[in-house]
């Protein structure tokens, strides 16, 4: 499934998603002070091209929560409710239902991307 899957997210939503966080990752990188931020953008962008097979594990520390707490207010709500309504669009077909739950894995992400992991 997961080959198949990430070709078919792709098409179908993965590469928009995707493209959010590059532009994300690069207006971030504008600034010096926001470059550890921008290449968290980019790390998180090749997720959102390709979902499956991929889990996230959360944690950190007090720093990641200064920057979890930076990245909600500037960039972070943008990107999860773009997620979040694709998966509720995606999870009103029987079909679209593994989708929508690689889209709540993401919205989820955009929330809290500082401290988290990719395996």
């Amino acid at each position: 499934m997961g080959c198949l899957g990430n070709l078919i997210w792709f098409l179908c939503g993965g590469l928009w998603q995707g493209l959010g966080w590059t532009l994300a990752g690069i207006l971030w990188c504008v600034t010096v002070i926001g470059i550890p931020i921008g290449t968290q953008c980019f790390k998180f962008a090749s997720l959102a091209f390709f979902p499956f097979g991929k889990e996230i594990e959360y944690g950190g520390g007090a720093m990641s929560l200064l920057a979890n707490i930076l990245w909600i207010i500037i960039s972070g709500i943008p990107l999860a409710l773009a997620a979040a309504i694709n998966g509720i669009l995606l999870c009103c077909t029987i079909i679209g239902i593994p989708f929508g739950l690689q889209c709540f894995k993401i919205a989820k992400l955009a929330l809290m991307p500082f401290g988290a992991t990719v395996r």
